[in-house]
């Protein structure tokens, strides 16, 4: 049986799915004209993001919240947050991609103890609980068992429009591409998590990344037995703004040769 929580989540985040996938239907057929589907999106994903707001603080108004696009709010000394991106996958979204998701995490008193991410087009809801382990619908989830990097696939997010970590990840490339079966980049953080969690991706990567895109992905990975941390190996990949996230047994692997990656580009 899935925790009261998860329920929760769940029938908030399938109402703002059904928004989400009208908009998006829409968005298809504004693809094709002159003005462009920019400005829709916008609203498709503020009214996701109304939804969840009200349905969350419906459930439980002794949280407090942080949303992608309208901040903090709630009680200031709350020991409970609800942490949620209502479009993960944005980009993917304005361009007809049917690959974006709804995040959703419950902190309490600084530690994710539960989290959701569902992708409505495939009817896909990954979600944990700590201790509980990790799930896809009904399905128990392990990460991957590949213990060699020649057989990995690995997934990671490029920075666009000039945004921070650019040079860092064209370090990084090479010896990825150099060591391992495969490079993947499909834009959206939360999902990337998720695929870790559930085998199909042996470690994920980012660089710049805010709260929302990571929290319920990350406790995903922990519960399905993989390791999380920010690239340097530091442990607060939650507010840290870089994150590694990897089975147990690439974790240091994977770290070591992104750590070295960075440190051969601040040498260079």
């Amino acid at each position: 049986m899935r925790p009261p929580i998860i329920n929760v989540m769940d029938a908030a985040a399938r109402k703002a799915a059904r928004s989400l996938i009208h908009d998006f239907n829409e968005v298809e057929q504004l693809q094709v004209s002159r003005k462009g589907p920019a400005d829709f999106v916008s609203e498709a994903d503020r009214r996701a993001e109304s939804i969840l707001k009200s349905e969350l603080s419906r459930a439980h108004p002794e949280f407090a919240l942080l949303l992608e696009e309208g901040g903090a709010s709630g009680p200031a000394d709350a020991a409970d947050r609800w942490i949620v991106d209502p479009l993960d996958g944005t980009t993917n979204f304005l361009h007809g991609v049917p690959h974006f998701a709804i995040s959703i995490a419950h902190e309490h008193r600084g530690e994710i103890v539960a989290g959701m991410v569902f992708e409505p087009t495939r009817d896909e809801v990954f979600w944990a609980a700590k201790g509980e382990g990790c799930f896809l619908n009904n399905r128990r989830l392990r990460v991957s068992a590949r213990s060699d990097l020649s057989t990995a696939i690995l997934a990671t997010g490029i920075p666009f429009m000039g945004r921070a970590g650019g040079d860092e990840l064209l370090a990084m490339l090479p010896a990825v591409m150099e060591r391992t079966a495969g490079l993947r980049r499909f834009g959206a953080a939360s999902l990337d998590l998720a695929y870790v969690a559930a085998g199909r991706f042996e470690a994920f990567w980012e660089i710049g990344l805010a709260p929302w895109d990571v929290a319920a992905g990350l406790l995903l990975v922990r519960e399905a037995g993989g390791m999380v941390s920010e690239i340097d190996g530091r442990s607060d990949p939650l507010n840290g703004g870089t994150i590694l996230a990897a089975n147990s047994a690439l974790y240091d692997p994977v770290r070591k040769m992104l750590s070295d990656a960075r440190r051969s580009l601040r040498r260079g």
